[in-house]
C-alpha cells in the first residue's frame, strides 16, 4: 500500500494560511500572507524534503488546488519544482468544482466521500501520495487515520490568528520524531509519523499533600 504524506508550512502557534502571499488566501480579512518569505534560505530551498513533490502524486484540496494552478504551469521550464508539479498525477478533492473545470495537466477529481476516494487510492499501485497546504483536507483525512506521515516546516513566528493545521475537535493521537533540520533563520523543519495513542501519566503524589486535596476540591467546584 502506497503513503499518504501531509506537508505543510505552520507559524509557532499552528497557523499554515497564505503562507506564500498576501493575495493567496485572505479569507477571514488574514492580514499576513506571505509570512514564510523572510525565513527562506538556501538550506531550505535546497531541502525542499516533502514540499516538491518528487516521485509523488498529488492531493490537493481544492483552494490549494486553484492557488496551484494558476502559479506552477507559469512558471520557467528550468524550474524543477514547476516540472514535476506540472508533470505528475493530481488528485483533487472538492465540493464545488466539475471534472471539466480542472485545466491543469493530469489533474482529476476525486469522487464521492473523500476519506472512501483516498483509502482506494491508498490501496492501488504507484507513487506515494502527497498532500500540500490543504489544511481542511488534511484534518478530514487525520481523523480517518489516513495520514502516514507529516513533514511539518515551523517558521520562528506567531500570527495570532488565521486557520489551523489541526482545529479544535482534531483526532487525538501521539506522533514520533524521525526527523528534523533546522534553517539558518529558524525553520525547523520536522518530520513525523503517527505512533498510536496519546500516552498518559502523572508527576503527582501518590499521596497528596493537604494542600492539593484542597486545590481539586476548589478546581472541581469552579468546573463543575
Amino acid at each position: 500500500m502506497r503513503k499518504l504524506i501531509a506537508s505543510t508550512m505552520l507559524s509557532l502557534d499552528g497557523i499554515l494560511q497564505a503562507p506564500g502571499g498576501p493575495e493567496e488566501d485572505p479569507t477571514g480579512d488574514f492580514a499576513f500572507g506571505g509570512w514564510t518569505f523572510p525565513y527562506w534560505d538556501e538550506a531550505a530551498s535546497q531541502d525542499m524534503n516533502g514540499l516538491d513533490g518528487k516521485d509523488r502524486e498529488l492531493l490537493l484540496g481544492r483552494r490549494t488546488y486553484e492557488i496551484f494552478e494558476a502559479y506552477w504551469p507559469y512558471q520557467p521550464d528550468g524550474n524543477p519544482i514547476a516540472k514535476t508539479f506540472n508533470a505528475t498525477r493530481k488528485h483533487v478533492a472538492s465540493r464545488t468544482l466539475k471534472q471539466g473545470q480542472l485545466l491543469w495537466n493530469n489533474s482529476a477529481l476525486l469522487e464521492g466521500d473523500v476519506a472512501a476516494a483516498v483509502a482506494a487510492l491508498k490501496s492501488q499501485p504507484g507513487q506515494d501520495l502527497q498532500i500540500i497546504g490543504s489544511g481542511n483536507l488534511i484534518q478530514t483525512l487525520q481523523a480517518a487515520s489516513l495520514i502516514d506521515e507529516y513533514n511539518v516546516w515551523t517558521f520562528p513566528v506567531v500570527l495570532g490568528r488565521g486557520k489551523r493545521l489541526f482545529e479544535a475537535g482534531a483526532k487525538p493521537g501521539a506522533l514520533r520524531l524521525v526527523a528534523s533540520r533546522t534553517s539558518a533563520t529558524g525553520v525547523v523543519m520536522s518530520t513525523y509519523v503517527p505512533a498510536g495513542e496519546v500516552p498518559l501519566g502523572s508527576f503527582a503524589q501518590e499521596e497528596p499533600s493537604a494542600k492539593e486535596v484542597e486545590r481539586r476540591a476548589k478546581l472541581a467546584r469552579e468546573v463543575g
